[in-house]
């Protein structure tokens, strides 16, 4: 029968039951992993480096595992997670060569670009084939610096998740951003007179002021949540 657990007891805490020169052996298997991961991971190149992708983060994970384990679990011989290091790498070498080889295998693997907004109007097909909502799309553009839906022309998701914006030379009367509507509501379609146009809370779509009401269901987005005036927005120049 095995000895009871003593909570707290600071040895088992902090040493364990290995001897202490166990730990030397830790150190130096740690040096050694970790300079045969990143000799692999340097093999790689610079793609799978700085584009953290599907399958790139697929790798991070599986290299966790395998590294960490051989690091310091004595049962672990360093020859066979070397061996499961250099399998994973390989495998994802392979993969990257096919991306960039293939339009086809970079579609199954890494998606595909996908537009979201178009001409200042949120693309509905676009946020579900990203699987993302509007209040989300509105929050990266505004980290990219946008105010107004009308100054967009064209945004896209990118297949390694990033977003690309396109700004107007000439913005046109869109859908205000900034600031978020849970931080201040948008003014209210009484606001807008008859001959001005009106823009969707949701999706950004025009329609003249007097042809909607609060409740007029949009027919590019689906959505009621209302109306708002459409507002100028000031020129922005894209950052060099």
């Amino acid at each position: 029968m095995e000895d009871p657990i003593i909570p707290f007891e600071l040895k088992r805490m902090f040493l364990g039951e290995a001897p202490l020169l166990f730990y030397v052996e830790i150190a130096v298997r740690t040096v050694i992993i970790y300079g045969y991961t990143l000799g692999l991971i340097r093999w790689i190149g610079g793609r799978s480096v700085t584009q953290l992708s599907m399958v790139d983060l697929l790798l991070v994970i599986a290299l966790g595992s395998a590294v960490g384990d051989a690091t310091f679990y004595p049962d672990v011989p360093m020859l066979q997670a070397m061996l499961v290091i250099t399998v994973i790498v390989c495998l994802n070498k392979f993969i990257d060569n096919l991306i960039e080889r293939y339009d086809t295998a970079k579609r199954l693997i890494d998606g595909r670009t996908v537009a979201v907004v178009r001409d200042g109007r949120i693309v509905r097909q676009g946020l579900i084939l990203r699987d993302i909502s509007a209040l989300e799309l509105k929050s990266l553009l505004r980290l990219k610096g946008v105010s107004n839906l009308g100054q967009v022309e064209f945004a896209f998701h990118e297949s390694g998740g990033g977003l690309s914006v396109f700004h107007r030379d000439t913005p046109v009367p869109g859908l205000p951003i900034v600031p978020p509507q849970d931080v201040e509501p948008l003014a209210s379609l009484s606001d807008a007179a008859p001959d001005t146009q009106a823009c969707c809370v949701n999706c950004g779509s025009l329609r003249r002021a007097e042809l909607v009401t609060p409740v007029t269901r949009c027919t590019d987005c689906g959505r009621t949540d209302g109306w708002t005036p459409a507002v100028t927005p000031p020129v922005i120049r894209p950052a060099a």
